[in-house]
């Protein structure tokens, strides 16, 4: 195997490996609203993009002022899922990527659930790409914006923090990213991603940012060299 200064690349896998963010955001912004929280889509989106699903529903019920309804997360869980059946798509150019990246480790550092992940990955034809080397933010005490998951994925792949490059869509997932002491390259083609989402990737502490998956054999081997 060549030698790599990024000897791991840890991939988020929501926006980054499946478009699967306009789904959840609009599953959740619908659930919501019919609540008595109106939000939207796009308010999901920016304000509880790679969080955990707990952390989200904590700030919820805390603004509220009252719990979500018991049944909440495993309703909307299964509309999720249904969604993703008719609807999930993979990042396009992903796989030109992978490959791209022959010759260096590669894993998956989510803040989904495993079994969400899972489904998510499997349905676009990823999931053996990637597979045992699936990490969940509830393996870990906390989520992102915390360093836990990228420091447990990089434990778990014994690989040093600094020998790790990390691939994310989220400011949460930049600035866990680079408490881990990793470097951070911001990726903003996924679906849900607006016109500030590059300036506010780089102000979090992403290296550089792109559109288009296909260039990230490249920007790694370009942040390698500086």
């Amino acid at each position: 195997m060549t030698e790599h200064r990024f000897e791991l690349v840890i991939f988020d896998c929501d926006g980054v490996l499946i478009d699967s963010e306009p789904i959840v955001n609009r599953v959740h912004a619908e659930a919501l609203s019919r609540l008595g929280y109106p939000l939207t889509a796009e308010e999901c989106t920016r304000r509880f993009a790679g969080m955990p699903d707990r952390a989200m529903y904590d700030i919820i019920e805390t603004e509220r002022g009252v719990a979500l309804p018991s049944d909440y997360d495993a309703e909307t869980k299964a509309r999720i899922a249904a969604a993703y059946r008719t609807e999930l798509r993979a990042i396009p150019e992903v796989e030109q990527a992978l490959s791209g990246l022959s010759g260096r480790l590669m894993c998956v550092a989510s803040s989904s659930l495993p079994d969400k992940m899972r489904l998510g990955l499997e349905l676009v034809g990823l999931y053996e790409r990637f597979a045992p080397h699936l990490f969940s933010a509830s393996m870990v005490a906390r989520g992102k914006p915390a360093p836990d998951l990228f420091l447990y994925a990089a434990e778990r792949m014994t690989i040093r923090p600094e020998r790790c490059v990390v691939v994310e869509d989220s400011v949460a997932g930049v600035t866990a990213a680079r408490a881990a002491a990793m470097t951070v390259l911001g990726f903003t083609g996924g679906g849900h991603c607006g016109p500030d989402d590059a300036a506010r990737l780089l102000e979090a502490g992403a290296r550089v940012v792109f559109e288009r998956m296909a260039l990230l054999p490249t920007l790694v081997n370009e942040a390698e060299r500086s």
